[in-house]
C-alpha cells in the first residue's frame, strides 16, 4: 500500500494517473454504513497482528506498537471522537490510516497476509455472531413473557378458529404457547445459522491464500471461532451465512406478524379479548375516542421490510462469479437494517406481552357462539358406539335445527335433543350436557399437546425448563 495513502487520503493513488471523482467516491463508499463494524475489525486486527508476530513476519515492537495505537483508536471511536473520512473508502482503511498515522511503519505492516477481502469477511461474522447472540437473548425474553401470560391464563376459555370460524374451544394459555413454539424453533435457527457461520475467512487474503507462514488456527481460536473456511476462495465470496441469517429473521418476523394480526384483532371492541397498554398504542387526529395498536400494525409493515431484504441478498448473489466482487458491498446495509429491525421488534415485544390485559368474559361469551362444542357431542356419541362419520352427520342436523331456533346445543333439553335425533335418541343420556360445557370440552383434551388446563400447566413448567437450560 502506498504511503501517499495517509499522505493524501487517496487510497489507490499509487495506481492510477488521475484522482477518483467525487461522485464516485461517493458512490462507492461504504464508511458511512460499515463504521459500525470497527470494533470487530479492531478486534480482528489485534489477532491478526498476534498471529504475524508469533509466526515472525512482524517484530514484537511492531506488535506493541499496534496494540497501543489500536487501545487509542477504540478509545476514540467509543467516545465519538474518530475522523471518519470518505475519501478511505470503508471502515478498514479509515482505521488503518489512522494507526499508521498514530505509530508510523508498524501501523504499514499490520495488513501483511491479509487482504480487505477476508477482513471484511471476518468483521462481519465476528459482527453478526455477536448480534445473534443477543437475538436470542431477546427471543428467550419474549417467551418468558409470553409463558407469564400464559400461565395466568391456563383456566381462560376462548374460541378456537379454523378459517376464522369458530372451531372448537381452547384456553387461552394453549393459544400463547403456540407462538411460544414458533419463537423456540426460531431460537433454534437462529443457533444452527451461529454454528454454520463460525468459522474463520481471515488467512484466505484477497482470493488465493498467502504465502507468508500464517496460522490460521491460532487467530480462529483467539477470536473464538469453531474452525477455518477450508477453501480460500469461498472465503472470501461466501455470503451464505448473511442470507440464512436474513431467511431466520424473516420467519421470526413471520411469527411475530402472525401474533400481531392477532393482537390486532382482539383488541377490537367488536371482539374486545384483550386490552394492549397505552404506551404501545396512539391516538387519532380526528377522533378523539381512538386507541390504535399501532406497534402491532407497525411490526406487520416491518416483516414486508426484513422479507425484502432476504430477496435483495439472494438476489445480490446469485450472479456473481468467484471469487470477492464489489458487489458484496451491498450485503452490509440490508443485513444491518434486518438486524436493527429485529432486535428493536423483539425488545418492544416482549414488554408489550407483559402490559396485555385479557378480558377472560368476552372470550368466554364468544367460545358460546357458533356451537363451538359440537365436536364434543359427536365424540359423545362415537363413545356409545355410533360411528363417527353418522355422529358427525346427526350432529350436524342438531346445529342446523339450532341455527333455526336460534339458540346454542346446550340450550336443547334432553327430551327436545332425543326428539331431534330419533336415530341416536337412545345413545343420548343426561351425562350429555356435561360434553357440551365449555370447561368440559377443554378438560376432554388432557394429553400432551392438547388445550387442557392441566397439560398447559406441564407445558409451561417444560418450557420454562428449556429456557432455563
Amino acid at each position: 500500500m502506498s504511503s501517499q495513502l495517509h499522505k493524501k487520503g487517496e487510497a489507490w493513488s499509487a495506481r492510477f494517473s488521475e484522482p477518483m471523482s467525487d461522485l464516485v467516491k461517493r458512490y462507492t463508499s461504504s464508511v458511512f454504513f460499515d463504521k459500525r463494524l470497527a470494533l470487530f475489525d479492531i478486534e480482528g486486527s489485534l489477532a491478526h497482528a498476534t498471529m504475524l508476530a508469533t509466526q515472525g513476519i512482524i517484530a514484537q515492537d511492531d506488535l506493541a506498537s499496534i496494540r497501543t495505537g489500536m487501545a487509542q483508536i477504540r478509545g476514540e471511536i467509543e467516545r465519538g471522537e474518530f475522523e471518519w473520512l470518505l475519501d478511505l473508502e470503508d471502515v478498514h482503511l479509515n482505521i488503518e490510516a489512522r494507526l499508521t498515522a498514530l505509530i508510523g511503519d508498524a501501523g504499514k505492516r499490520l495488513h501483511t497476509g491479509r487482504s480487505r477481502n477476508d477482513q471484511v469477511a471476518t468483521d462481519i461474522r465476528l459482527w453478526l455472531r455477536t448480534e445473534i447472540d443477543r437475538i436470542v437473548t431477546l427471543l428467550a425474553a419474549l417467551r418468558s413473557a409470553l409463558l407469564d401470560l400464559a400461565e395466568h391464563n391456563a383456566d381462560t376459555i376462548m374460541p378456537g378458529f379454523t378459517h376464522l370460524q369458530v372451531a372448537q374451544p381452547v384456553t387461552f394459555g394453549h393459544h400463547l404457547l403456540a407462538y411460544v413454539e414458533m419463537f423456540t424453533r426460531d431460537t433454534s435457527r437462529m443457533l444452527d445459522c451461529r454454528r454454520r457461520m463460525n468459522r474463520l475467512p481471515l488467512g484466505a487474503a484477497a482470493l488465493a491464500g498467502t504465502s507468508y507462514p500464517i496460522a490460521r488456527e491460532q487467530v480462529a481460536q483467539q477470536l473464538g471461532f469453531d474452525g477455518i473456511c477450508a477453501n480460500s476462495l469461498d472465503a472470501v465470496s461466501d455470503r451464505d451465512f448473511a442470507i440464512e441469517f436474513t431467511a431466520a429473521a424473516s420467519l421470526v418476523m413471520t411469527h411475530i406478524s402472525r401474533f400481531s394480526e392477532e393482537l390486532v384483532l382482539w383488541m377490537s371492541p367488536r371482539i374486545g379479548f384483550i386490552d394492549i397498554a397505552d404506551r404501545f398504542c396512539t391516538g387519532s387526529s380526528i377522533m378523539p375516542q381512538k386507541k390504535n395498536p399501532d406497534v402491532p400494525e407497525l411490526a406487520r409493515g416491518k416483516t414486508g421490510r426484513v422479507y425484502g431484504h432476504l430477496m435483495g441478498l439472494l438476489t445480490l448473489m446469485k450472479g456473481q462469479p468467484l471469487a470477492y466482487n464489489k458487489d458484496n458491498q451491498e450485503d452490509k446495509e440490508p443485513l444491518f437494517d434486518t438486524v436493527d429491525t429485529v432486535v428493536d421488534t423483539l425488545r418492544i415485544f416482549a414488554e408489550m406481552v407483559a402490559g396485555i390485559s385479557v378480558k377472560p368474559d368476552a372470550m368466554r361469551a364468544a367460545a358460546l357462539q357458533g356451537f363451538s362444542t359440537a365436536t364434543d357431542l359427536a365424540d359423545y356419541l362415537v363413545k356409545r358406539g355410533l360411528p363417527f362419520r353418522d355422529a358427525h352427520e346427526a350432529v350436524a342436523h342438531a346445529v342446523r335445527i339450532c341455527v333455526d331456533r336460534g339458540c346454542d346445543l346446550a340450550d336443547l333439553t334432553l327430551d327436545e335433543m332425543r326428539a331431534e335425533l330419533p336415530n341416536v335418541a337412545a345413545l343420548i343420556g343426561e351425562d350429555v350436557f356435561e360434553y357440551l360445557t365449555l370447561e368440559g370440552s377443554v378438560a376432554s383434551r388432557n394429553h400432551p399437546g392438547g388445550t387442557a388446563p392441566q397439560q398447559v400447566r406441564l407445558a409451561i413448567a417444560a418450557a420454562r425448563q428449556a429456557l432455563e437450560s
